[in-house]
Protein backbone atom coordinates (compact mmCIF):
# COMPACT_ATOMS: atom_id res chain seq x y z
CA UNK A 1 0.00 0.00 0.00
CA UNK A 2 1.34 3.18 -0.94
CA UNK A 3 -0.10 6.93 -1.24
CA UNK A 4 0.88 10.36 -2.64
CA UNK A 5 0.84 12.95 -0.13
CA UNK A 6 1.67 16.64 -0.37
CA UNK A 7 4.60 17.81 2.72
CA UNK A 8 5.58 21.06 2.98
CA UNK A 9 4.45 22.07 -0.83
CA UNK A 10 6.32 19.18 -2.15
CA UNK A 11 4.43 15.72 -3.33
CA UNK A 12 5.81 12.14 -2.16
CA UNK A 13 5.55 8.92 -2.80
CA UNK A 14 5.29 6.53 0.60
CA UNK A 15 4.54 3.62 2.17
CA UNK A 16 4.92 2.24 5.67
CA UNK A 17 8.90 1.69 6.47
CA UNK A 18 10.20 4.74 4.40
CA UNK A 19 12.39 6.91 5.17
CA UNK A 20 11.85 10.42 3.43
CA UNK A 21 13.40 13.79 4.05
CA UNK A 22 11.09 16.78 3.82
CA UNK A 23 11.49 20.62 4.01
CA UNK A 24 12.51 21.57 7.96
CA UNK A 25 8.71 20.43 9.63
CA UNK A 26 8.58 22.72 12.96
CA UNK A 27 8.23 19.36 15.60
CA UNK A 28 10.82 17.69 17.90
CA UNK A 29 12.22 14.87 17.63
CA UNK A 30 10.18 11.68 18.51
CA UNK A 31 7.38 13.46 17.88
CA UNK A 32 4.08 12.20 15.95
CA UNK A 33 2.77 13.95 12.93
CA UNK A 34 0.11 13.43 10.07
CA UNK A 35 -0.42 14.95 7.36
CA UNK A 36 -3.97 15.59 5.54
CA UNK A 37 -2.92 16.43 2.22
CA UNK A 38 -3.16 12.92 0.80
CA UNK A 39 -3.68 13.14 -3.10
CA UNK A 40 -3.90 9.27 -4.02
CA UNK A 41 -3.96 5.74 -2.12
CA UNK A 42 -2.89 2.99 -3.95
CA UNK A 43 -4.03 -0.56 -1.83
CA UNK A 44 -3.21 -3.61 -3.86
CA UNK A 45 -4.31 -2.03 -7.16
CA UNK A 46 -7.31 -0.55 -5.86
CA UNK A 47 -6.75 3.01 -6.82
CA UNK A 48 -8.33 6.09 -4.68
CA UNK A 49 -7.72 9.79 -6.37
CA UNK A 50 -8.59 12.39 -4.75
CA UNK A 51 -10.49 15.46 -6.04
CA UNK A 52 -8.10 17.46 -4.81
CA UNK A 53 -7.52 15.09 -1.83
CA UNK A 54 -8.91 11.45 -0.11
CA UNK A 55 -11.28 12.09 1.96
CA UNK A 56 -10.50 11.14 5.39
CA UNK A 57 -7.14 9.64 4.85
CA UNK A 58 -3.88 10.45 6.64
CA UNK A 59 -0.03 9.48 6.53
CA UNK A 60 1.27 8.54 10.30
CA UNK A 61 4.75 9.85 10.66
CA UNK A 62 7.73 9.89 13.56
CA UNK A 63 10.11 12.62 13.27
CA UNK A 64 13.43 11.08 13.18
CA UNK A 65 15.96 14.39 13.71
CA UNK A 66 17.11 17.36 11.98
CA UNK A 67 19.65 17.34 9.01
CA UNK A 68 21.13 20.28 7.04
CA UNK A 69 21.59 19.06 3.36
CA UNK A 70 24.34 19.32 1.08
CA UNK A 71 26.09 23.33 0.72
CA UNK A 72 25.03 24.53 -2.86
CA UNK A 73 27.52 26.87 -3.72
CA UNK A 74 26.14 30.02 -5.85
CA UNK A 75 28.83 32.52 -7.94
CA UNK A 76 27.84 34.88 -10.15
CA UNK A 77 30.23 37.05 -12.36
CA UNK A 78 30.32 39.49 -15.43
CA UNK A 79 33.10 39.14 -17.42
CA UNK A 80 35.49 42.47 -18.09
CA UNK A 81 33.16 44.39 -15.14
CA UNK A 82 35.61 43.18 -12.23
CA UNK A 83 32.20 41.72 -10.84
CA UNK A 84 32.31 38.24 -8.85
CA UNK A 85 29.77 37.41 -6.25
CA UNK A 86 30.14 34.22 -4.23
CA UNK A 87 27.49 32.85 -1.84
CA UNK A 88 26.38 29.20 -0.25
CA UNK A 89 23.62 27.75 1.12
CA UNK A 90 22.68 24.70 3.07
CA UNK A 91 18.86 23.55 3.63
CA UNK A 92 17.47 22.63 6.12
CA UNK A 93 15.77 18.97 6.42
CA UNK A 94 13.54 16.68 8.78
CA UNK A 95 13.91 12.90 7.88
CA UNK A 96 10.61 11.45 9.19
CA UNK A 97 9.59 7.70 9.15
CA UNK A 98 6.59 6.69 7.91
CA UNK A 99 4.30 4.65 10.11
CA UNK A 100 1.61 3.82 8.13
CA UNK A 101 -1.16 5.48 5.11
CA UNK A 102 -4.50 5.33 7.05
CA UNK A 103 -7.68 5.35 4.67
CA UNK A 104 -11.25 6.75 5.77
CA UNK A 105 -11.76 5.54 9.27
CA UNK A 106 -8.72 3.64 9.60
CA UNK A 107 -6.04 3.97 12.44
CA UNK A 108 -2.62 2.80 13.04
CA UNK A 109 -3.12 -0.15 15.09
CA UNK A 110 -5.62 -1.44 12.40
CA UNK A 111 -2.90 -1.07 9.20
CA UNK A 112 -0.43 -2.57 12.08
CA UNK A 113 -2.83 -5.83 12.34
CA UNK A 114 -3.15 -6.15 8.27
CA UNK A 115 0.29 -6.57 7.66
CA UNK A 116 1.31 -8.50 10.29
CA UNK A 117 3.19 -11.52 8.95
CA UNK A 118 3.20 -15.36 10.32
CA UNK A 119 6.92 -16.29 10.35
CA UNK A 120 7.33 -20.55 10.41
CA UNK A 121 10.51 -21.83 11.50
CA UNK A 122 11.64 -25.27 9.68
CA UNK A 123 12.67 -28.00 11.72
CA UNK A 124 16.68 -28.46 11.22
CA UNK A 125 17.48 -31.60 8.57
CA UNK A 126 18.63 -34.29 10.37
CA UNK A 127 22.39 -34.68 10.82
CA UNK A 128 23.73 -38.32 9.22
CA UNK A 129 26.79 -39.57 10.93
CA UNK A 130 29.67 -40.11 8.90
CA UNK A 131 32.38 -42.38 9.46
CA UNK A 132 36.10 -41.30 8.61
CA UNK A 133 36.72 -44.52 6.21
CA UNK A 134 33.58 -43.17 3.92
CA UNK A 135 35.28 -39.91 3.42
CA UNK A 136 38.34 -41.46 3.23
CA UNK A 137 36.91 -43.54 0.13
CA UNK A 138 35.81 -40.92 -1.34
CA UNK A 139 38.22 -39.06 -1.34
CA UNK A 140 40.40 -41.71 -2.52
CA UNK A 141 38.00 -42.24 -5.42
CA UNK A 142 38.06 -38.68 -6.29
CA UNK A 143 41.67 -38.51 -6.97
CA UNK A 144 41.87 -41.85 -9.06
CA UNK A 145 40.56 -40.47 -12.30
CA UNK A 146 43.05 -37.60 -11.49
CA UNK A 147 45.74 -40.48 -11.70
CA UNK A 148 44.14 -42.10 -14.56
CA UNK A 149 44.22 -39.58 -17.16
CA UNK A 150 48.12 -38.95 -16.06
CA UNK A 151 49.01 -42.66 -16.68
CA UNK A 152 47.36 -42.41 -20.39
CA UNK A 153 49.26 -39.27 -20.88
CA UNK A 154 52.41 -40.77 -19.91
CA UNK A 155 51.49 -43.99 -22.09
CA UNK A 156 50.91 -41.60 -25.42
CA UNK A 157 54.63 -40.00 -25.10
CA UNK A 158 56.42 -43.41 -24.67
Amino acid sequence: MYAIVEIAGQQFKVERGNKVYVHRLEANEGAKVEFDKVLLIDNGGKIQVGNPTVDGAKVAATVISHVKGDKVIVFKKKRRKTYQKWNNHRQSFTQILIQGVLAKGETLKDELKAEKKVWTVKPAAKTEKVSVEKEVKKAAAKKAPAKKAAAKKTAKKD
